[in-house]
């Protein structure tokens, strides 16, 4: 099983936050965990799509009340942390896909791609690193073919850190 976080705006449009709840429902059925910031916006569309399809959601909360994320999380985790928990959300995560975002979504983008997770994008931030940090953001223009970037990203990711192919299911 892969662990795949949405991360996004807090608010959302309602393109946007479709865009997240088919993100959610295509981690789900290939039976990954979603791994989001547990607010609302992306994080809570994504999660919704997650739940309808059977997903399990992991909500890493900013505040101190497990209680406060939005209802469709699995399990919530309260840091007590505020925003330094998207450091939580990234080493968490196998693979990352941003759906908008805002400064907050950039933070988390950075911290994935400083440890070594990929990320892939939908209709998020455009960044280009130096040439000699060689990471970039896979964009995508649909949440199928993100859910897909990102799963074949987590395998890759996941077979150069242990050395191993771990198997997804």
């Amino acid at each position: 099983m892969y662990y795949i976080a949405v991360v996004g705006g807090s608010q959302s449009e309602p393109g946007l936050a479709l865009m997240a709840e088919e993100v959610g429902a295509g981690i789900a059925r290939r039976g990954g965990v979603l791994v989001c910031g547990g607010g609302g916006g992306v994080m809570e569309a994504a999660s919704r799509g997650a739940m309808k399809s059977g997903g399990m959601v992991l909500g890493i909360l900013p505040g101190n009340n497990p209680r406060k994320g939005n209802p469709y999380l699995t399990l919530a985790v309260a840091t007590g942390l505020g925003e330094a928990r998207n450091a939580v959300i990234a080493r968490t995560a196998d693979a990352m896909i941003a759906v908008g975002g805002e400064y907050g979504t950039l933070s988390e983008i950075a911290l994935a791609f400083k440890m070594g997770k990929p990320v892939v994008g939908l209709m998020t931030w455009k960044i280009k690193p130096p040439e000699i940090i060689g990471s970039e953001i896979i964009h995508c223009e649909t949440a199928a073919g993100a859910v897909e970037e990102a799963w074949r990203a987590a395998r890759a990711s996941v077979r150069h850190e242990t050395g191993c192919e771990r198997d997804p299911s």
